[in-house]
């Protein structure tokens, strides 16, 4: 799925942020994941150059600005990826499913597909729903 932007320096300019090396560098590893979904300790790994508390503070000025959302893991690892419709600065639209790959570890945003409405008992108040499929993508099926 394509983001829906391809330039590291445009991203950071119409989300009003300074462009820097390091958010550039962040950015691109999003934008050139083959798996979609992007480990908080991949980032550190490719990017041995930039300090933890800077990936730490660009990432949360990242969510807080829409351009990326959390993904809930099976393994409790964080995991980020690129918001692709509708995300602003403050108000995140990824009521969508998420998939993860059994075989290969990889995580997708099916942007396509919404989390389905839960009908909740009275006086319980939902602030957040996330949903992850696990099973075999395309990838791993046809290998």
């Amino acid at each position: 799925m394509a983001a829906k932007y391809t330039d590291a320096k445009e991203l950071l300019k119409q989300n009003h942020m300074s462009v820097t090396a390091s958010r550039c560098a962040m950015i691109d590893l999003f934008l050139n994941s083959t798996q979609g979904a992007v480990r908080h300790s991949d980032i550190e790994s490719e990017l041995k150059n930039i300090d933890r508390v800077t990936i730490y503070r660009n990432l949360q000025a990242f969510k807080e600005k829409g351009i990326i959302h959390n993904i809930p893991s099976t393994d409790g690892a964080a995991l980020y990826a690129l918001c692709h419709s509708g995300c602003t600065d403050g108000h995140h639209l990824d009521n969508h499913v998420h998939f993860s790959c059994a075989s290969c570890g990889s995580t997708q945003c099916l942007d396509h597909i919404s989390v389905p409405e839960v009908s909740l008992p009275e006086n319980f108040q939902a602030d957040k729903i996330e949903m992850v499929i696990t099973g075999i993508c395309p990838k791993c099926r046809v290998n």
